[in-house]
């Protein structure tokens, strides 16, 4: 890891110096609220991994938060996201597909992505599971729910969940990490905790009948002390991270 973080250094430009200068400094606050969620809510120490939403932003901010420490990035359009990733190449990132999958896509995420975390159909499921290349490793997923059952969202609705889960066992290229859900915004808190809650509850009764999940993928720049607290694995920070897109 020493001499990873020696020769990004060694490259760096001017520019990219002062883009990772910005970017410890964001990457520090967003880290510090991290840790004093889990401090609050008494969890366990660094077990809430953070994922950098870098959609819109362009090569040199994620170079420049790489270089600052952050390893797991989130992109939803595949247009940007694959010269992205080949302009990135050199680098250890471990991407993420947050995005909605359509029929047309799945192939792309199969080959070029860790992780895919809005899957909500078994169809979907299926194309996946065909396309993922055998050399790689299977594709980890978080099913979508529609925790807040809303109309204009995608998402498994939540009394589905279980029979999709199910669905999902013999799939060999996917592993079902565990659940992703987007609830209906809210600034008050006790609201937000009480959707997380939901996810949490859905998250801890297939666990209890024998799937071996182990992240719950919820939480944003705006609500992740709600989501830490009602057990989120992963929250997903873009802007706090980044600033506004660039388009």
């Amino acid at each position: 890891m020493a001499q990873e973080s020696s020769t990004i250094m060694s490259a760096l430009t001017p520019n990219d110096n002062i883009a990772r200068e910005a970017a410890i400094e964001r990457l520090t606050a967003v880290q510090a609220r991290i840790t004093a969620a889990e401090q609050l809510y008494r969890r366990t120490p660094a077990s809430v991994t953070l994922l950098a939403v870098s959609k819109g932003q362009e090569a040199i901010a994620v170079r420049a938060a790489y270089s600052a420490g952050q390893r797991h990035f989130g992109e939803s359009y595949l247009q940007e996201a694959l010269p992205k990733q080949t302009a990135l190449a050199n680098l250890a990132i471990i991407w993420h597909f947050i995005g909605a999958i359509q029929s047309n896509k799945t192939r792309d995420i199969a080959r070029h992505f860790a992780w895919a975390h809005s899957l909500d159909r078994f169809k979907i499921a299926e194309r996946l599971h065909q396309q993922r290349p055998p050399e790689l490793p299977p594709l980890n997923i978080c099913i979508q729910v529609n925790i807040g059952e809303e109309r204009q969202k995608a998402g498994v609705a939540p009394a589905q969940l279980p029979s999709l889960v199910e669905q999902l066992r013999p799939l060999s290229r996917l592993r079902v990490r565990g659940l992703m859900a987007l609830p209906p915004a809210s600034e008050d808190f006790a609201e937000q905790r009480g959707y997380f809650h939901a996810l949490s509850l859905a998250f801890d009764r297939l666990r209890a009948q024998g799937h071996g999940l182990d992240t719950l993928s919820m939480g944003m720049s705006g609500d992740l002390e709600a989501a830490v607290a009602e057990g989120s694995t992963l929250v997903r920070v873009g802007t706090a991270l980044f600033g506004a897109r660039r388009r």
